[in-house]
């Protein structure tokens, strides 16, 4: 991987399926998600590169949106010559609708869930929410990463009571504290600084669903999917939990997730976009 070296895992047979945690999720974060679509699915997850085992060449030099979907458009060249079915929540669905903005021919369909893509808000959503991300980011500056992680799960409507019985809640052990300060020192903001190219992603002729968390409620992300969906003229699913449903909720969200990666009305949309 140019400028740096990525670990990620294969799990499963079937059609190639990549998982693009959220917030500081590496490829654990994604495995009660994984564990449910592997009997259908090739099911390929990975630490974004600066998180747990993904290394930088040179620390210096801090990934954008754009660095993180080219390393997504490598690891996919390195594993398949076939297009992917891909599914990214949060900052994943920012990374995976700029891999397929910039190589949609790799991307077969993709589940975008609640992506921060703030600039299809309104100026005065724009500038609370940006008012939002940089209170969280002064959080982690003066007290620290665990304190600003709870800042984000206020501010992102996170309800870790809003869970399946079975899915263990991540504790903040070494290695999380060091990708929570990896993504609130780097990745945050390389959030709030990213613009997607929304022609691009109107001509991709890759299959998109927008998709949105039962009970976010009100909250950013959910907002910029719905808008994200009416600007591309694209469907918009809703799917159980709120914006952290693929990690609380795995079993009902791999359910869902699959209902929608095999919906035909998706690929009837698909074929209506590239004829």
């Amino acid at each position: 991987m140019p400028g740096a070296t990525l670990r990620y895992r294969l799990h499963g047979t079937g059609p190639l399926l990549l998982l693009i945690a959220g917030g500081d999720g590496d490829a654990d974060a994604s495995q009660g998600l994984a564990d449910r679509l592997t009997d259908r699915y090739t099911v390929l997850t990975y630490d974004r590169r600066g998180l747990s085992g993904s290394t930088l060449d040179d620390p210096s030099r801090p990934p954008t949106i754009t660095t993180h979907a080219d390393d997504a458009h490598h690891l996919l060249a390195a594993l398949t010559a076939e297009p992917a079915l891909v599914y990214g929540s949060s900052i994943g669905a920012l990374i995976a609708l700029e891999l397929v903005a910039r190589h949609p021919e790799q991307v077969r369909l993709l589940v975008a869930h609640e992506p921060p893509a703030t600039q299809v808000l309104s100026d005065a959503e724009r500038a609370e929410a940006d008012q939002g991300q940089r209170e969280v980011e002064r959080t982690f500056e003066k007290e620290g990463a665990l304190a600003a992680l709870q800042k984000f799960l206020v501010v992102a409507g996170i309800d870790p009571a809003d869970r399946e019985e079975d899915a263990p809640l991540r504790s903040p052990v070494r290695e999380r504290v060091a990708n929570l300060t990896f993504f609130l020192t780097h990745d945050a903001p390389a959030v709030r600084r990213h613009r997607l190219a929304l022609d691009a992603l109107r001509s991709a002729g890759t299959r998109i669903v927008l998709a949105v968390g039962e009970n976010s409620g009100p909250i950013m992300p959910y907002r910029c999917a719905c808008l994200l969906a009416e600007a591309l003229g694209l469907p918009c699913e809703e799917f159980p939990g709120g914006h952290n449903g693929g990690v609380f909720r795995p079993k009902a969200f791999a359910a869902r997730l699959r209902e929608v990666l095999e919906s035909p009305d998706h690929h009837i949309a698909a074929m209506r976009r590239t004829g």
